[in-house]
C-alpha cells in the first residue's frame, strides 16, 4: 500500500468508499460518523415498548433494511449508510457492524450476541499506520446464514447462503454455501444438505 499520489483530487471519504488508503480523521468522514452516532445512540436510547421509534431510527441509521427485521440494541456501526440488511432477520444484543466499506446481509440471517463484522484494514507497514492511514474491504453475508455468538467476520469475507459459523469462530477468508464451519481461523468441518 502506498499513500496517494498528489494527482489523487479525490476527497478521503471517496477514497475510503473505493476502498482505497484514507485518512479516518478528515473533517468529511468525521461529520458522516458523527451524525450515524447520533442516531445510534438514539437507536441504543430505545425500550422494547418503543418498536415503532427503533425501526424508524434503523431507516434512517443504515442504507437499506428489510421487513421484519430486528436488531435488539445496543447496536455499534461507524457509519450505518454502508449496511444493507435483508428480510426477517434477527441480531441479538452488541452487534458491531463497522461499515468503513459495504457490509450487505441477505434475508433470513441470524446474528448471535456481540457478533463483529470488520470491514476496516490498516497497512501492515508501520510509517503508513502511524500516520493514520487506513482502507477497507466489503463484507457480504448470504441468505439464511447464522452466525453464532461471538463470532468475528474480517474484511473481505463472503459468506455462502446457509453457512452457519460456530459461536467465537473468526472468519477471515470467504466460507461456501451450505456449510458448518468453526474454530479461529474458522474452518469448514462439515456440509450441510437439506
Amino acid at each position: 500500500m502506498t499513500t496517494p499520489s498528489p494527482d489523487d483530487t479525490r476527497t478521503m471519504h471517496e477514497r475510503m468508499l473505493a476502498g482505497d488508503l484514507y485518512i479516518a480523521d478528515d473533517p468529511e468522514i468525521a461529520e458522516a460518523a458523527d451524525v450515524s452516532h447520533d442516531l445510534m445512540g438514539a437507536y441504543n436510547a430505545t425500550t422494547p415498548r418503543q418498536e415503532p421509534l427503533r425501526r424508524e431510527l434503523l431507516e434512517r441509521l443504515l442504507g437499506s433494511i428489510g421487513e421484519e427485521t430486528v436488531i435488539r440494541p445496543p447496536f455499534y456501526v461507524d457509519y450505518g449508510t454502508n449496511i444493507r440488511i435483508g428480510a426477517r432477520c434477527f441480531a441479538n444484543f452488541g452487534l458491531t457492524a463497522l461499515d468503513v466499506a459495504d457490509i450487505t446481509i441477505g434475508d433470513d440471517v441470524q446474528i448471535g450476541p456481540h457478533v463483529q463484522l470488520l470491514t476496516p484494514t490498516h497497512p501492515v507497514e508501520p510509517g503508513l499506520r502511524r500516520d493514520k492511514w487506513e482502507s477497507a474491504q466489503p463484507i457480504t453475508i448470504g441468505d439464511n446464514v447464522w452466525l453464532g455468538g461471538g463470532a468475528v467476520v474480517c474484511p473481505g469475507v463472503t459468506i455462502g447462503e446457509n453457512t452457519v459459523v460456530g459461536a467465537g469462530a473468526v472468519v477471515t477468508r470467504d466460507l461456501p454455501p451450505n456449510v458448518v464451519a468453526v474454530g479461529s481461523p474458522a474452518r469448514v468441518v462439515r456440509e450441510l444438505t437439506d
